[in-house]
C-alpha cells in the first residue's frame, strides 16, 4: 500500500491545483471534499493482501466496510467492486448498501437499537445479524419460530459480547469498557454463563462479534479483545459439542496517524500482530468477518475551502475560512481528541511559500469556538488562499452538520492519468509517434453541492403554515368541543 509519502501526496497536490482550474471551487462553491480513487483502492488491496497472508487457503473472510465512516453511495459502490462488503448500523445504512449494489450476503447488521422490523427485514434477505443483547436474542427467538425461521434464512447469526478489558485515549470512542453500552458484558455476573447456554439451546446461533473500539485504542489492546473473544468461542463449542460457532467477527478499531502522511499502524502489521496473539484464530477452523472504517478512508480524503477573510485579534492572525464545524464537527468541539493536519495553498491551487507564521484557521459558524485549527504555525493567509484539511475522508465531509443552514458541499472523487513521453523508436513504453501527453486529473460526482431549496426543503420549506393557517382551520372547522 502507498504510504502516503511518495505518490499519494503527489495526487492530493494535483488534485487541489486541478480543482480550482475546473472551477470546482470557486468564490460562490467555496468549499469541497476530495477523494483519491487510486487511495481508495490500494487500501482495499492492502486490507484484502494483509489478511489474505495470515488465512489459510479456503478461509471464508469478508471485509465489511463499517459504512458509517464514508456513508456516500459511490464509494460503497466502489469498495464493492474492490471485493468489500458493508457493516451497516441503521436502516438508513443498510439503505444506501443496498443502493450501491453491495450484495445481502456480504453485508453485516450491528446496531444496540435494532426494531423488529429491521430484524425481520435482514432475515428475509439473508443479510447477517449481530444481536446485541438478551432482549434481541428473545426477539430473534419469536423471528426464527415462524413459518420464515432458521429453516427459511440464509442470515448468519450471532452475538455481540463485550470483553470488558478498558479502554483507549478517546473515551467515546472506546467500546469495551466496564459500562460500554454494546454487547453483553461478559464480566458482569452470570454473563458468561448466559451466553454459552445461549448457544447451546439455539443450533443456529454461529457467529461471535466483538469490537474494543477504534481511534485511541492501543493495537495490544485490539488484539487482546479478539483473544477473548476466541477463548469464548472455544469454550461454546467444547461445551456444545460440536463446532457451532464457526465465524468471528473481529470489528475494525485500526486507528489513523493524523499527524503526517505516512499509513501507520498497517493492515499486515495487524493481520499478523492477531496471527501472533491469537494463533488458533487461523488455524483454518474459523471464518472472519472484519469490519473497518475509518482506516480505510480516513487518508483518501481532503477538505478543500477558501479563505474569504483575514483579520487579526489579540496580536494573533486569524484566517476566516469556509470550513468549520459543519464538515469537522469533532474537531471543533473535541480539539485535543481529533486535531487536523492543515496545510495552506494559494488561490492558484498551489502550495502556499513564506515562513510560518502562527495563526488561527477559523470556519464560517457564528460560535467563538468554530475553530479548524488554533495558534497553528503555517504560511501567512491571505483572502483568497485555501486551506486543505488533511485525512478527512472518513467522517468528515460525509457527515454533515446543518448548524447556521451551511450546505452540505459538493464531494468528488479524482483520478489522475499519468503524463506520457513520445518515443518515435517504436518502444512499447512510449507512443511511436513522438507525440506526448501531460498529467491530468479527472473528476466524477460523488455528491453535489447541496442548494439552498434543498436546504430550504429539509426544514420543512413544504409545511410553511403548519402551525398557522393550518391549525387555525382545524380549530375553526373542527367539532364545537374542540374548538377555543
Amino acid at each position: 500500500m502507498d504510504t502516503g509519502t511518495g505518490n499519494a501526496t503527489a495526487r492530493r497536490t494535483e488534485a487541489i491545483r486541478a480543482a480550482v482550474g475546473q472551477h470546482l471551487l470557486t468564490p460562490t462553491t467555496p468549499i469541497v471534499g476530495l477523494l483519491d480513487i487510486t487511495g481508495i483502492r490500494e487500501a482495499a488491496t492492502a486490507l484484502r493482501t494483509a489478511f489474505a497472508a495470515v488465512t489459510p487457503p479456503g478461509t471464508p473472510v469478508l471485509h465489511a466496510f463499517a459504512v458509517k465512516a464514508t456513508p456516500l453511495v459511490p464509494v460503497l459502490h466502489l469498495l464493492a467492486a474492490e471485493g468489500l462488503g458493508a457493516e451497516v448500523a441503521s436502516a438508513g445504512e443498510l439503505a444506501l448498501a443496498k443502493a450501491a449494489g453491495v450484495e445481502a450476503g456480504r453485508t453485516v447488521l450491528d446496531s444496540p437499537a435494532k426494531t423488529t422490523a429491521e430484524l425481520r427485514e435482514a432475515l428475509a434477505l439473508g443479510i447477517a445479524v449481530n444481536a446485541d443483547n438478551p432482549q434481541e436474542l428473545a426477539r430473534m427467538d419469536a423471528l426464527m419460530n415462524t413459518p420464515a425461521g432458521p429453516a427459511r434464512t440464509a442470515s448468519p447469526v450471532g452475538i455481540r459480547v463485550n470483553p470488558q478489558i478498558g479502554a483507549g485515549t478517546i473515551e467515546a470512542l472506546s467500546t469495551a469498557t466496564t459500562t460500554s453500552k454494546f454487547g453483553v458484558a461478559l464480566r458482569d455476573e452470570g454473563a458468561r454463563e448466559w451466553v454459552v447456554r445461549a448457544f447451546a439451546e439455539r443450533p443456529w446461533l454461529t457467529r461471535l462479534h466483538a469490537h474494543t473500539g477504534s481511534q485511541g485504542i492501543p493495537l495490544a489492546l485490539l488484539a487482546r479483545g479478539v483473544a477473548e473473544t476466541y477463548e469464548l468461542a472455544e469454550e461454546i463449542n467444547a461445551r456444545a459439542g460440536r463446532r457451532q460457532v464457526d465465524t468471528i467477527d473481529v470489528g475494525g478499531g485500526l486507528p489513523v496517524n493524523f499527524a503526517s502522511d505516512e499509513t501507520v499502524p498497517t493492515f499486515a502489521g495487524y493481520a499478523g500482530l492477531l496471527r501472533d496473539t491469537v494463533p488458533g484464530l487461523f488455524d483454518g477452523r474459523y471464518g472472519l468477518v472484519t469490519e473497518f472504517g475509518r482506516s480505510l478512508l480516513a487518508k483518501q480524503g481532503t477538505v478543500l475551502a477558501r479563505v474569504e477573510y483575514t483579520k487579526s485579534a489579540g496580536g494573533r492572525p486569524v484566517a476566516i475560512t469556509h470550513a468549520g464545524v459543519q464538515v469537522a464537527t469533532r474537531t471543533v468541539y473535541a480539539p485535543g481528541a481529533w486535531p487536523l493536519r492543515i496545510a495552506a495553498y494559494d488561490a492558484e491551487g498551489r502550495p502556499k511559500p513564506g515562513p510560518d507564521v502562527l495563526q488561527d484557521v477559523a470556519g464560517p459558524a457564528c460560535f467563538a469556538g468554530d475553530l479548524l485549527a488554533e495558534g497553528r504555525a503555517l504560511p501567512l493567509l491571505e483572502p483568497g488562499d485555501l486551506v486543505a484539511a488533511l485525512d478527512t475522508g472518513a467522517y468528515y465531509f460525509a457527515h454533515h452538520y446543518a448548524y447556521n443552514s451551511l450546505a452540505r458541499p459538493g464531494v468528488y472523487g479524482f483520478l489522475r492519468t499519468p503524463a506520457t513521453t513520445g518515443d518515435p523508436t517504436g518502444d512499447p513504453t512510449g507512443d511511436p509517434t513522438g507525440a506526448s501527453t501531460p498529467a491530468t486529473v479527472t473528476f466524477a460526482t460523488v455528491r453535489p453541492p447541496q442548494t439552498r431549496a434543498e436546504i430550504v426543503a429539509e426544514s420543512g420549506g413544504a409545511h410553511t403554515t403548519a402551525l398557522t393557517t393550518a391549525l387555525t382551520t382545524a380549530f375553526t372547522t373542527g367539532p364545537a368541543s374542540e374548538r377555543r
